[in-house]
């Protein structure tokens, strides 16, 4: 469960302070599937920022699970991240240099797992998300749905409890993004929380609730009907 309580968010000092967030409250349980929506300015890649550790609020509380975890510093945010949330961007952020396996490998060294465990794992969700004949192959030999299906196989290998998706089909086809989209919707079935920040309302609409921010402020919040 994640709880946001009077979240705001400033950049700047002194007279040149911008305000980002201005009083979010905000409640996400275990297994949803919601999109974030809003103008651009609006406050919603901030939001996904503090949500997922990348950035800390100015003011309010934000906890997962009942911990508040406001006063962690640096390390213990990126444990948090490394544990619970994965990440997946409209431009991949794939290593170049290293192929597919590689790449979904990488988040393993930092936790200290073994050379045999992440190689088993790496090619056990790359088959998972349909590349098992792509393992081998660098970034800039897959097309773009498949660095996003890399992406997506990357942000699973740590087992998080949470996928955080920004703009995950922005620099795909209308095609290749409606396969994404199937994919995260069966990890949201299989119980992951999954959070995608989009423009597009056909994108938000496969998800079960839509919030829409605007001016760093949340002016809707909707389940999503069939």
């Amino acid at each position: 469960m994640m709880k946001l309580s009077n979240i705001t968010k400033s950049y700047g000092a002194g007279s040149l302070v911008v305000p980002v967030l201005r009083g979010v409250d905000l409640e996400i349980g275990d297994g949803e599937f919601v999109a974030i929506m809003g103008p651009s300015g609006s406050g919603k890649s901030t939001l996904m920022n503090i949500i997922g550790f990348l950035d800390k609020q100015s003011d309010g509380v934000y906890s997962l699970n009942g911990e508040d975890v406001k006063e962690s510093n640096e390390k213990q945010l990126a444990r948090l991240r490394n544990e619970h949330i994965g990440f997946v961007f409209q431009q991949f952020f794939l290593l170049p240099r290293l192929n597919a396996q590689k790449n979904v490998e990488t988040p393993l060294i930092y936790s200290g797992v073994s050379k045999k465990e992440r190689i088993e794992r790496a090619r056990a969700l790359l088959q998972k998300v349909g590349l098992e004949d792509r393992m081998s192959h660098l970034p800039s030999e897959l097309s773009g749905g498949q660095k996003q299906r890399v992406a997506i196989a990357r942000a699973l290998v740590n087992n998080p409890s949470v996928i955080l998706a920004d703009e995950p089909t922005g620099a795909l086809d209308s095609k290749t993004g409606a396969q994404i989209m199937e994919l995260l919707t069966g990890l949201n079935r299989e119980g992951k929380t999954v959070i995608i920040v989009t423009h597009e309302e056909e994108i938000a609409a496969y998800t079960d609730r839509i919030i829409v921010l605007r001016d760093g402020m949340i002016v809707e919040d909707r389940k999503v009907t069939a």
